[in-house]
């Protein structure tokens, strides 16, 4: 078997309307690690920064995710704060689409994660398919 960089890995996301893209950086998440921790957004969560509400009710998109063969364990996602969430999961590296890159949120996380070693790792982000764009397809 082959030695994966990292012991634990963790990534979140809102996980709505699930597509290829969301599988992608699961399966990608999952080549790295030995063990996989999802945070699946509240609905609650969602709406506060996002002001929209889930087509997919938050239970429902949990069970996706716990599906998903290359997850280990899902997580509600409570806060946006991926340093708070370190501190209870000690994830050694956190995976997440490179559209985030830059992003203030990110830019702070980084920093912090940098004096206690947890590395972010950022994904290519899948060109052409997004909730929104599901959403526009569909006329939601």
């Amino acid at each position: 078997m082959v030695q994966k960089p990292y012991k634990i890995g963790y990534t979140t996301g809102v996980f709505d309307l699930f597509h290829v893209g969301h599988l992608n950086i699961l399966k990608k998440a999952k080549e790295h690690c030995e063990y996989l921790i999802v945070g699946v957004s509240t609905d609650e969560l969602v709406m506060s920064y996002k002001n929209k509400k889930t087509v997919i009710p938050f239970h429902e998109r949990m069970e996706i995710i716990e599906g998903i063969k290359y997850v280990d364990m899902v997580i509600p996602q409570t806060n946006r704060d991926k340093f708070s969430a370190w501190e209870i999961l000690k994830f050694d590296a956190m995976f997440v689409g490179d559209d985030w890159k830059g992003n203030h949120l990110f830019n702070e996380v980084e920093r912090k994660f940098n004096e206690v070693g947890v590395e972010i790792i950022y994904f290519p982000y899948t060109a052409g398919v997004s909730t929104t764009l599901v959403k526009q397809k569909i006329k939601i």
